[in-house]
């Protein structure tokens, strides 16, 4: 999300067109800004009487799961089940894809092997050309 323009810079703008009697048009030349963006901020000084920014919630993402140490429990606790069944489980709605989004952020991995098996196919090649 862009940053609205510093409270000094809009004081300037407004200072020069009102004060110096600028014209819109040359403000927006001399200060690199919009036209639009002149009107609008002459716009909100008129309505509130001064030119500050509108204050915005960051409105970010809702995570399902917040406790982290309860979900590591839980997954520790139901390893053998799929993720739509530890969907499921888990209290509250939510979704399998967000349960495989929590399992890969706490380190789970899907595979059950603790070790990694060599290719059989492999093998069958290597004694064919050893003789």
């Amino acid at each position: 999300m862009a940053q609205p323009y510093s409270y000094d810079l809009r004081c300037k703008v407004i200072d020069a067109i009102e004060l110096d009697g600028m014209k819109r048009c040359e403000a927006s030349e001399y200060f690199h800004i919009s036209r639009n963006t002149i009107n609008q901020w002459l716009r909100l000084k008129a309505e509130t009487g001064d030119v500050q920014p509108k204050v915005r919630e960051h409105t970010g993402h809702s995570h399902k799961i917040t406790d982290w140490e309860k979900f590591r429990a839980f997954a520790q606790k139901h390893p053998d089940k799929t993720q739509k069944e530890m969907a499921e489980l888990w209290e509250g709605e939510i979704s399998d894809r967000t349960i495989s989004r929590a399992l890969k952020k706490i380190g789970f991995t899907r595979k059950k092997r603790l070790t990694a098996t060599e290719n059989e196919t492999s093998k069958n090649e290597l004694s064919l050309f050893n003789g």
